[in-house]
């Protein structure tokens, strides 16, 4: 399990997250800040507690249903923690699907199998980038969903992610369900780079997997690839209405240009190098929902309760479901031994 995350990526990780809440904190602070608190929106905490248990739900939901239920709900729910737990800690280059590929072996499905339905959960991902980013690129002109004090940078910047994303998700798409053969070549391209080239034999294997199970999705009838996109949509949806929800906790806000804001900011975060793109996304956040707040002195506390619930939370049950593989694996290797030695 080592080789999937390393523990030095988990410390980082919180030690950037806390640093740049700390600094947010310190300059939007002020005495008397919880005087001023509008206390009847608080309960909305709890709806984003809501929304982020909903989130985990569908992607349990999916995980099973790419599974075609070899997977029991329990054994979903321990993949999806365990995948979101490792995609919040690591550099998104390495993100959670190696992971989620051997927790799924644990979970007795084989190796292909599991390297497909990680390979068709990300392509779904990245097919709602397809309709979200023309819907993004179109609102540009009426609402301002880049903030105007991110300058013409920040324009450009999000303009280029658009792209990227855009050609990623179409190209993706196009293999997975058109040409396979298309997909594997370029995958055998980039890592025969000398920088990748220590995992080309690796990727190759994967790449082989996904190829063979491309030919196993055209088999199937439209109406599973409607519903896994439709559990991958809805969880997406809830990830990014949870800063809409945190803000409207504690102030008053435009909701359509907040949740504008919020699905841009997403798509920023992925481009974060750091591990699980801490101490960029509480900038993130700052930068584009921080100018919607009436009082900005909120601004450091609501950037803190976002990330306990969405990120800090999932750490701690994705630790304990972890944990369970660990044990589980202890429990074999003891048994094992156990065996030989009668």
């Amino acid at each position: 399990m080592s080789s999937y995350f390393s523990g030095k990526y988990l410390v980082l990780s919180i030690l950037l997250s806390l640093t740049s809440m700390g600094l947010l904190i310190y300059f939007t602070y002020s005495p008397g800040l919880f005087d001023r608190l509008y206390w009847n929106r608080t309960p909305g905490l709890f709806i984003a507690l809501f929304v982020v248990g909903l989130r985990i739900w569908f992607l349990t939901a999916k995980i099973r249903y790419l599974s075609e239920s070899q997977l029991s709900w329990i054994a979903s729910l321990r993949v999806v923690l365990c995948w979101e737990f490792t995609s919040s800690v690591t550099p998104s280059t390495i993100g959670g699907g190696p992971m989620a590929t051997y927790v799924m072996t644990r979970e007795n499905l084989s190796l292909g199998q599991s390297s497909a339905i990680v390979i068709y959960g990300i392509m779904l991902d990245q097919l709602i980038l397809v309709f979200v980013i023309p819907i993004l690129f179109v609102s540009g002109f009426y609402f301002s969903v880049v903030p105007e004090n991110a300058g013409w940078v920040g324009y450009g910047a999000m303009i280029l992610i658009y792209l990227l994303l855009l050609v990623y998700a179409l190209f993706l798409t196009y293999g997975v369900f058109r040409n396979p053969y298309v997909l594997k070549r370029a995958v055998n391209i980039v890592f025969s780079l000398p920088f990748f080239r220590k995992y080309r034999y690796k990727i190759a294997r994967e790449a082989e997997h996904l190829e063979a199970y491309s030919h196993e999705l055209r088999k199937k009838p439209n109406s599973f690839l409607y519903k896994a996109f439709a559990l991958s949509t809805l969880a997406w949806l809830a990830k990014v209405w949870l800063p809409t929800i945190v803000l409207l906790s504690f102030v008053p806000a435009d909701v359509l240009l907040s949740f504008m804001r919020s699905m841009a900011m997403t798509l920023a975060g992925m481009f974060m190098p750091t591990p699980g793109g801490s101490g960029g996304l509480e900038g993130l956040y700052a930068l584009f929902q921080g100018p919607l707040m009436e009082r900005r002195e909120f601004l450091g506390i609501t950037v803190f309760m976002w990330r306990l619930i969405s990120f800090y939370v999932l750490v701690g049950v994705g630790l304990m479901a972890l944990s369970w593989y660990l044990n589980v694996k202890v429990v074999d290797t003891y048994n094992e031994k156990k065996k030989e030695g009668i």
